[in-house]
């Protein structure tokens, strides 16, 4: 028998422009076939909402840490890779929260220190649940979207000048957080806070994360135009102090050394034919 479509299917699904400093994106997933599918989720350092659609999806941590989903569930910030498992007929929906959205989203603190939460009990309304049956009787992914959107408009807090400084940083100052301090007049010791806080992470945690972007990308170019990959020049021009600096930080989100994710990169980018 000919098969019509992949049996897994995944894809991004951007959001309206007035959304766009509360989501990143949303990210559908859907199993199809006769067995259950593990996948592996980069960090994001983002707050993921995740609803469930079929059999319970399950998240396992690298410390062997298993969450099952059955319906809806809150994460994040995505410090490190994850795996998650899609059984058979079964697909989620996952909102990405951008920055401090998670924040002005529910009014408190993002699950930072505790691995997931049901959101119900976060925001202390069923309604989180309510609006998991509505979103089963939608086909379309991107319509099931559009009523999570419709949904969120009256939770949405508008940001404070301090979180929109805080957005919009520029990685070239050398000390951010003395910038917003003097913009806003407040102390640093209290814009620290207000970061950790509302965002869920440190300025210090999102530069080393980002810095590690970097070498990724760097990583991938090179790959792609099949050219020899050289660790030093990755190292000195994404801001690493040596190549032991590089490797901790490939073990830290990836859970495997740089030689290890260049031949994953080269396999993928230059498949050798049977």
């Amino acid at each position: 028998m000919q098969e019509t479509q992949s049996e897994y299917q995944d894809f991004r699904i951007p959001v309206p422009q007035e959304f766009e400093n509360i989501f990143t994106h949303f990210y559908f997933a859907e199993n199809t076939s006769a067995y259950p599918v593990t996948k592996t989720l980069l960090p994001s350092y983002q707050t993921l909402f995740l609803f469930c659609f079929g059999e319970q999806a399950a998240i396992s941590t690298r410390e062997g840490l298993v969450i099952e989903v059955n319906k809806c569930l809150l994460f994040g910030p995505v410090r490190k890779s994850f795996e998650y498992t899609l059984p058979s007929q079964t697909s989620i929906l996952v909102a990405n929260f951008k920055d401090d959205a998670f924040f002005r989203f529910f009014g408190k603190l993002a699950p930072q220190h505790y691995p997931a939460a049901d959101p119900d009990k976060v925001l202390k309304e069923n309604c989180f649940t309510n609006l998991w049956h509505q979103l089963i009787e939608i086909d379309s992914p991107e319509d099931r979207v559009n009523h999570i959107l419709e949904f969120c408009h009256p939770y949405l807090r508008h940001q404070d000048s301090t979180g929109l400084l805080l957005s919009n940083l520029d990685d070239n100052f050398l000390n951010p957080i003395k910038v917003v301090a003097e913009q806003t007049q407040q102390t640093e010791r209290n814009i620290q806070r207000k970061q950790k806080e509302q965002f869920g992470y440190s300025l210090k945690e999102i530069h080393r994360y980002k810095r590690f972007l970097n070498a990724i990308k760097m990583i991938e170019e090179k790959t792609g135009e099949q050219e020899r990959i050289k660790w030093f020049t990755i190292i000195d021009e994404c801001g690493y102090y040596d190549q032991s600096q590089l490797i901790h930080d490939f073990k830290h989100y990836l859970n495997i050394p740089p030689a290890q994710y260049l031949k994953l990169q080269q396999h993928i980018c230059n498949p050798k034919s049977d």
